[in-house]
């Protein structure tokens, strides 16, 4: 018997680093609802009350972008005055500039001086991966989806404001279970650490935590023995970018499978489709969670390749850990007859042309219900079945 304890974490929107995030999804958004070949890359650096975007902006888009990010902060509900970052208040620092023509030309759909094709081609080199398990009904890992759910849980509490008006956007999770043979069979421990209003007691905080935890998480995994670690330093009054610095990215293994499946090194809030660091992970989801729905898997990791500028990645690789019905090389084969890589077809096949990132932000890019997420979408299952016998 084979046993472990794996951990993953959440963070919630007011984290520093979800701050930025959120920030450049949002200026991405609205560049791409006024004109939708938009080309992004917005950076964001959030610090006391001082918001720096910088990066690459191509669009004829008119957009006031003191209005997207304040108006991003105050959604987020950072909006009390006993906050230094505020969203009326904050300075902001703007030193975004056009993209450069040497990348404009490579992922263009045209030729090119010393270009060797017409089609339109990867933003950067670059490895993806994509990942999806059985383990939950989001064919996501249990550990970081049980964690994003409880951050999901405690923003709705805190912007529905009817209970616990002390509580504060910045916050995280995390969640340890415990697997026996592979398979997830009870949690182990639960962290929450939550800002709060000075004027509230510790108790009452663990009090309404560990309720909500009861509340949310699969009661089948819960047991006497499950320990209940809230704010664990005992106070955390100050918290944000006043506490702490936060950059667009930062949380790249939150925003993806909380560490049970590989990671490229690629962030992706900020970025249009055309980066493949953003469309080519959320490509590599949306084929690992149909080999798995198809029932070819209990779990699935796809990685493939780019070079910048070039039409086709230069590898795909599909590993199912030895939890495949058939050989991973003819369910390789399968994905290649249903699926198409290129760069303008990831584009067109999940339509991410579309002002639609804001949704995916917080609380994990994948694992969502969301219809406007088409990464998440099952719609291939018949299709690999098919292409498999």
């Amino acid at each position: 018997m084979s046993t472990y304890i794996f951990s993953s974490e959440s963070v919630g929107e007011g984290h520093p680093d979800k701050v930025a995030d959120t920030i450049s999804d949002a200026i991405l958004d609205a560049c791409l609802a006024q004109d939708k070949t938009s080309r992004v890359a917005c950076e964001t650096f959030v610090k006391s009350n001082i918001v720096v975007v910088g990066g690459e902006i191509t669009t004829n888009a008119k957009v006031d972008y003191e209005k997207v990010i304040r108006d991003a902060v105050r959604g987020i509900g950072y909006t009390n005055n006993d906050d230094i970052f505020h969203a009326d208040t904050l300075f902001i620092n703007n030193y975004l500039t056009g993209q450069s023509p040497d990348i404009a030309q490579g992922v263009d759909a045209k030729k090119a001086r010393g270009k060797k094709h017409a089609e339109q081609g990867a933003g950067d080199q670059g490895i993806m991966f994509g990942y999806a398990s059985n383990e939950t009904k989001e064919l996501m890992p249990a550990p970081v989806m049980y964690a994003h759910l409880l951050g999901r849980e405690l923003t709705k509490v805190r912007k529905a404001g009817k209970l616990a008006k002390w509580l504060r956007p910045d916050a995280k999770s995390q969640v340890s279970v415990e697997y026996v043979n592979g398979k997830p069979t009870r949690i182990v421990n639960v962290v929450i650490s939550t800002q709060h209003a000075a004027s509230v007691e510790h108790p009452e905080i663990e009090k309404f935590c560990i309720e909500l935890i009861k509340r949310v998480l699969p009661k089948k995994m819960l047991t006497k023995k499950t320990e209940y670690l809230i704010n664990p330093t005992g106070k955390f009054v100050i918290g944000g970018p006043q506490g702490d610095s936060g950059l667009t990215g930062r949380k790249i293994i939150v925003d993806t499978y909380g560490g049970m499946g590989r990671h490229g090194g690629g962030a992706f809030s900020g970025k249009d489709p055309s980066k493949v660091d953003r469309s080519a992970a959320y490509m590599g989801r949306w084929v690992a969670k149909n080999v798995v729905a198809a029932g070819l898997a209990d779990k699935c990791e796809i990685q493939f390749a780019y070079a910048i500028g070039h039409p086709l990645p230069v590898s795909v690789h599909i590993d199912t850990f030895g939890t495949g019905n058939h050989s991973d090389a003819a369910i390789l084969a399968a994905v290649l007859k249903v699926f198409s890589f290129k760069p303008a077809d990831i584009i067109k096949q999940l339509d991410l042309l579309r002002p639609i990132y804001s949704k995916s932000t917080n609380y994990g890019h994948f694992g969502k219900t969301d219809s406007d997420l088409t990464w998440e979408r099952t719609d291939k299952v018949e299709a690999l079945i098919k292409a498999i016998k």
